[in-house]
C-alpha cells in the first residue's frame, strides 16, 4: 500500500469514527423533540419488526411535541406499544388519528447526566480515532522496515498523520461542545 494511501485510509476511518459520534449523540434527548429520537424504535407491523420511520410519518408541530402520522392507521395501537415498551420513557398520547409524544423539561441533575454521557461517547470516538492513528503508524513502521522509504520520508508521514489526528480530535471536540450546549440551554 502506498504511504499517501495509509494517511488517506486512515483520515476516512477518522470520519467514519465522527459520523457514529454524531449518530450516538442523536439519540440522547436534549429536552427537545427530535425526530432521530425514533430511529431505533422498531414496531411488530404484521408479525415483523418494522422501523417506526418507515411506517408514519413524523414532524415537529412545537419544539416539545413529536408528531407520528402513520401511513395506515391500523397500525396505531402497534406504534404506541412499541413507544411505550421503548428505553425512551416517554407516554405516547394516541387520539386515534396520530400519536402525540411531549418530550418533558430536563432538570439540572439529568442535564449534568447527559452532559456525562455526551463526554464519554467523544472520549469513546477519541479512543477510536487514536487506533486509527495507531494503525496506520504500524503500517508506515512497516515499509519503512521493508526499506519502501526512507527515516525522513517516515518522519515526514508521521508528522503528516499526526495533524490529521489532530484535527479529527479537534472536530470530535467541537460535535461534543455543541451537543452540550444543546443540553445545558434546553
Amino acid at each position: 500500500m502506498a504511504t499517501n494511501e495509509i494517511i488517506a485510509k486512515a483520515q476516512e476511518n477518522m470520519v467514519k469514527s465522527q459520523e457514529v459520534l454524531k449518530r450516538d449523540l442523536a439519540d440522547i434527548r436534549a429536552g427537545r423533540a427530535n425526530a432521530s429520537l425514533l430511529n431505533r424504535i422498531m414496531v411488530d407491523y404484521y408479525g415483523a419488526p418494522t422501523p417506526l420511520t418507515q411506517m408514519a410519518a413524523v414532524s415537529v408541530p412545537e419544539p416539545r411535541v413529536l408528531l407520528i402520522k402513520p401511513y395506515d392507521k391500523t397500525s396505531l395501537n402497534d406504534i404506541e406499544h412499541a413507544i411505550l415498551a421503548s428505553d425512551l420513557g416517554l407516554n405516547p398520547a394516541n387520539d386515534g388519528e396520530v400519536v402525540r409524544l411531549v418530550i418533558p423539561q430536563l432538570t439540572g441533575e439529568r442535564r449534568q447526566e447527559l452532559a456525562k454521557e455526551v463526554g464519554k461517547d467523544a472520549e469513546g470516538a477519541k479512543i477510536a480515532i487514536r487506533n486509527v492513528r495507531r494503525d496506520a503508524l504500524d503500517a508506515i513502521r512497516k515499509q519503512q522496515k521493508n526499506a519502501d522509504i526512507s527515516e525522513d520520508e517516515m518522519h515526514d508521514l508521521e508528522s503528516q498523520l499526526q495533524k490529521v489526528t489532530d484535527q479529527a480530535i479537534k472536530e470530535v471536540d467541537a460535535i461534543a461542545k455543541n451537543k452540550e450546549a444543546e443540553i445545558t440551554e434546553g
